[in-house]
């Protein structure tokens, strides 16, 4: 699997995770760092036409300063997010990342990421962002559309990065979750590590079936893998079983569902990332 390891990084208390993470990825699968910082889009007064009548306020100048303000803004903003990318490179180097690349963009985030999407092996960002530091109940505000429309993996990361030994695949039998076996399978950043896929549920003949083929699955390509199906409600089991076994990685599909259905009764998906501290990989 070719591709740039496109890193996001920001403000938040994540963005050192963030660059932990990018650099355990590429020292494992040898892939070079693309380096991104959005910048939000300025509140600027708009500017209005030399014909048009003065809109009130205008003599006495305010509006004038107010576009001073915001042009003084936008450069500090600017100087910020180079002072971020150059710090996030001075780490990716002390790790011992060879290849890295940075940019600034300014819009919209998500639009960012279908832009570098092309490229990338996979989207890396935290897991909130710089406005959600202590929002501990709720994820960051682009993530789900960030996950519901990106065709690459996205790999969240934890607040903390840690050595990843250990792997935990959810399963569902889904289509997604099948490709997420699928890109375990293919991917060189899991050979080496211990890897489990637990289904949630009841222990049918059908889930048993779903296991083994995924199990089979990594089994061809030299991954040997156990599994487990568990009882309770998918987000509290696989947190439990993260915890209590100390997993170091979640992987599964995203968002198998429609968004009508996870507005009804709520997203397994977006529960699960939220009750999960460890970082998760999600495939669509």
């Amino acid at each position: 699997m070719t591709g740039k390891i496109v890193a996001f990084v920001d403000g938040s208390i994540y963005a050192t995770s963030v660059c932990d993470h990018a650099a355990w990825i590429s020292k494992r699968t040898g892939a070079p760092v693309q380096l991104v910082h959005v910048l939000r889009p300025g509140g600027a007064p708009a500017l209005t036409d030399p014909a048009d009548p003065a809109p009130l306020g205008a003599r006495s100048g305010v509006m004038e300063e107010l576009a001073a303000l915001d042009a003084q803004r936008a450069r500090l903003m600017a100087a910020h997010g180079r002072a971020l990318i150059e710090d996030a490179r001075v780490l990716l180097e002390k790790a011992g990342v060879a290849e890295i690349s940075a940019e600034l963009r300014q819009g919209d985030l998500l639009a960012t990421v279908q832009a570098f999407e092309a490229e990338a092996r996979v989207i890396l960002l935290g897991k909130r962002g710089e406005d959600a530091d202590q929002a501990m109940d709720h994820l960051g505000a682009n993530l789900e559309r960030i996950v519901r429309s990106c065709a690459r993996p996205v790999f969240v990361a934890s607040r903390a990065f840690k050595p990843i030994e250990r792997v935990l695949v959810a399963y569902d039998g889904g289509v997604s979750a099948m490709k997420a076996v699928d890109h375990l399978s293919r991917s060189t950043l899991f050979p080496g590590l211990s890897v489990q896929i637990a289904a949630v549920g009841q222990a049918t003949p059908e889930v048993k079936k779903g296991l083994e083929a995924a199990q089979a699955m990594l089994a061809a390509a030299g991954i040997a893998a156990e599994t487990a199906v568990l009882a309770g409600q998918p987000e509290a089991a696989l947190r439990k079983l993260a915890e209590e076994e100390k997993f170091d990685l979640l992987v599964m599909g995203a968002y198998g569902h429609s968004r009508i259905r996870s507005l009804i009764i709520g997203s397994t998906t977006t529960a699960t990332m939220r009750a999960c501290k460890v970082p998760v990989v999600l495939i669509r």
